[in-house]
């Protein structure tokens, strides 16, 4: 007899419905086609212990399970429920007509418990568009894919439960989530705040317009100087995620599994800070079976990047395409995925091995060359795609002592959203474009106007600082979001000051 159930299969962020066909003839040998990779092939195993685990019978027949698309390659465990629902179904101990109305998914344990799979939310997504009444699938993934209106969602525990849900003789209710309501209760939920950072004012001043325009920035100072505790603080003040946004970061965090039973909707925007051994293939994505990596996790948040020097260069390297594009292609013999990679890059570094280059009190015991050395160990062309340059010093102990408090991330944010609102509307027409730190060069032509003046003092910049094209376009665009911050139609000349203020790094010399 043949039955067809229905799975699904994650490639990239986005899912794609597999049949999977079983038929039981005369014979004794069990088949499964499909391209199916180990974990599938072992899973006859898994199901055939878990069906005698609930009283059921595993037939001694020829048992022959074909996956289409037969040229798409199938990994995991998630089909074994759906192959065991199939078998059950064939060989008539399980009798329903709408098993193929359902997405069922799961990984069977020996004693037939369901344990949780990835991707839940792709895999909703695709169903309701593709008309299927409901998926059935962990009780743990429930609420991340019943995020998806107009779907019924069941959690399962066990293949046990499953039998019963079709057998209608125990009544399952759907998981229900209220996506609006959860959104607004956790959209702001911080556990840090800039109010608790002191003195600093102007490092916060460039993170606010860092944040206002999306910019990259770096931080460079001597240790404890508190780049790290004012990196981790930004995005409390960068705009709240919308619902659309926290969609894609969800899909993206579901698919590599990082979502946990009651995590189902980002409601945040993600801060990411991979430790400084990490490999090329963890930072970008990719690997045998491809997985997003720490810049696609990173999507619509921050990418923290400390102790940059210590990272292999190599590493670094691979970032410099996706800063531009937003988004990494994985480029494999059979197969391409793409990830995206809308990020804030953040990075933090000591001005020399020793840290206390340029220190007010502590001296160097590095040489003018050592420092040279270790600055560049970051390339020109990484330092162009990083559009503040931040110098760090340390805080005064008056500065610590003090019992005033500081500015909460709020009113920051409030600051923030304001300029926001300004590009949003700036950018309406166009595609994929929501801060001036997106702006093309067409664009940046058309709303970075500068008066004669302006372009004097931008030419003088450009001059002794050896600025590249990039870091001109750079440039153009931290005044444009200054001006935004002031609501001010023009960039005036002391926009344009504060901009190439940021650019420490390209001045000559500027280790000794």
């Amino acid at each position: 007899m043949l039955v067809k159930t229905y799975a699904s299969a994650v490639f990239g962020i986005n899912a794609t419905t597999i049949t999977v066909e079983v038929n039981i003839s005369t014979g004794t040998k069990y088949y499964i086609v499909g391209l199916p990779d180990n974990a599938i092939k072992e899973s006859l195993q898994r199901i055939e212990t878990a069906i005698v685990s609930i009283k059921m019978r595993m037939p001694r027949q020829k048992i022959v399970v074909n996956m289409a698309p037969a040229d798409i390659r199938k990994e995991g465990s998630a089909y074994d429920l759906s192959i065991a629902i199939g078998i059950l179904a064939a060989s008539g101990q399980l009798i329903n007509d709408e098993i193929s109305d359902y997405i069922i998914l799961g990984e069977l344990s020996l004693d037939g418990t369901i344990q949780p799979i990835k991707g839940a939310l792709p895999i909703s997504i695709q169903a309701k568009k593709e008309g299927f009444k409901g998926i059935i699938l962990p009780s743990a993934n429930a609420r991340e894919a019943a995020i998806v209106s107009n779907l019924a969602i069941y959690g399962i525990d066990s293949l046990a439960d499953v039998v019963r849900f079709f057998e209608s003789k125990e009544d399952f209710q759907p998981t229900v989530v209220d996506v609006r309501q959860q959104f607004i209760q956790r959209m702001n939920n911080y556990d840090v705040d800039f109010s608790d950072v002191k003195g600093q004012e102007n490092i916060k001043r460039a993170l606010e317009i860092a944040a206002a325009g999306g910019h990259n920035v770096i931080l460079i100072g001597p240790p404890g100087a508190g780049k790290t505790m004012l990196a981790k603080r930004l995005p409390t003040i960068l705009p709240p995620l919308t619902i659309e946004e926290s969609l894609e970061t969800t899909k993206i965090h579901s698919v590599s599994g990082h979502l946990s039973a009651m995590d189902s909707l980002m409601t945040v925007r993600p801060f990411r800070a991979p430790h400084h051994t990490i490999s090329n293939v963890a930072l970008v994505g990719g690997g045998t079976n491809p997985q997003p990596g720490e810049i696609s996790l990173a999507h619509n948040g921050v990418l923290f990047l400390d102790e940059l020097p210590e990272f292999q260069r190599a590493v670094l390297e691979v970032m410099r395409q996706p800063l531009e594009s937003r988004s990494i292609m994985i480029s494999r013999a059979r197969f391409s995925i793409e990830y995206p990679a809308s990020f804030m890059l953040i990075a933090a570094m000591n001005p020399c091995p020793c840290g206390y280059y340029n220190h007010p009190d502590k001296e160097c015991i590095c040489g003018t060359a050592v420092v040279q050395r270790y600055l560049s160990k970051i390339s020109g062309p990484l330092l162009d795609r990083i559009d503040l340059h931040v110098e760090v010093t340390p805080v005064e102990f008056n500065e610590l002592a003090n019992s005033r408090a500081a500015e909460k991330s709020e009113a920051i944010r409030n600051r923030v959203i304001q300029a926001r609102g300004i590009q949003i509307e700036r950018f309406k027409n166009s595609v994929d474009m929501y801060c001036n730190a997106q702006m093309n060069s067409s664009l940046l032509r058309e709303v970075c106007h500068i008066d004669d003046r302006g372009k004097e003092l931008l030419k003088n910049a450009m001059e002794r600082l050896s600025l590249s094209a990039r870091a001109y376009d750079r440039i153009l665009k931290v005044a444009r979001t200054i001006a935004d911050m002031e609501q001010s139609e023009n960039i005036q000349n002391s926009h344009l000051a504060e901009a190439i203020h940021f650019r420490s790094l390209d001045r000559e010399n500027w280790a000794g």
